[in-house]
């Protein structure tokens, strides 16, 4: 049950966090204004919040695992978004990432 409160809260980051960079995006690259861009600096803040969240202690741990839920997270949103199509490099490369995310995260650890 922990990896699986774990691994919902790294979904919920992925979504602020990305969320958040793509209406800052959109809000100043397609031009669309303050509003976006507004929206995106509460949802990259909200991403700071939820990643308080994770049950493990250790920053530098959370934040280095994120990193690999922010590789995949970024082509899936890519993908819906955007209508960009990873190619089977992305996807290998994701699942690399994500396999390194999963051993920092979840690795069975001596208690002491």
């Amino acid at each position: 049950m922990l990896i699986l409160r774990s691994a919902a809260l790294f979904v919920l980051a992925a979504l602020f966090e990305i969320g958040g960079a793509w209406l800052v995006w959109q809000g100043v690259r397609e031009h669309r204004g303050w509003l976006w861009i507004g929206a995106g600096v509460l949802a990259l803040g909200a991403y700071g919040f939820a990643a308080t969240l994770q049950p493990d202690a250790h920053f530098g741990r959370i934040l280095a695992a994120y990193g690999g839920v922010f590789v995949a997270g970024s082509l899936a949103w890519g993908a819906v978004a955007d209508g960009y199509r990873p190619d089977r490099w992305d996807i290998a490369g994701a699942l690399v990432c994500l396999a390194g995310m999963a051993l920092i995260m979840w690795a069975p650890r001596d208690a002491s």
